[in-house]
């Protein structure tokens, strides 16, 4: 999931990977949760937030506290 080499910063390739995802979703789908894919990316749950805090950003996610990260927009910018 995370490309060493890459000049991009792991969070910046989850943000990537994640709009791929999200382009094909619907408003309101759920989206993994940042322990899962911290594990799954082997980072820190911290370079995930900041992954979904740009998307946020972006307007293209959306937080429910307490119940995780969903489909605000279902295409790429």
């Amino acid at each position: 999931m995370i490309d060493v080499k890459s000049p991009d910063h792991p969070y910046m390739q989850i943000a990537q990977q994640l709009r791929e995802g999200i382009a094909s979703g619907e408003y309101g789908d759920p989206l993994p949760s940042v322990k899962a894919i911290a594990r799954d990316a082997g980072v820190a749950p911290g370079t995930v937030n900041r992954a979904y805090k740009l998307l946020a950003d972006e307007g293209l996610v959306y937080s429910v506290p307490g119940r995780g990260m969903f489909v605000k927009k279902g295409e790429v910018i």
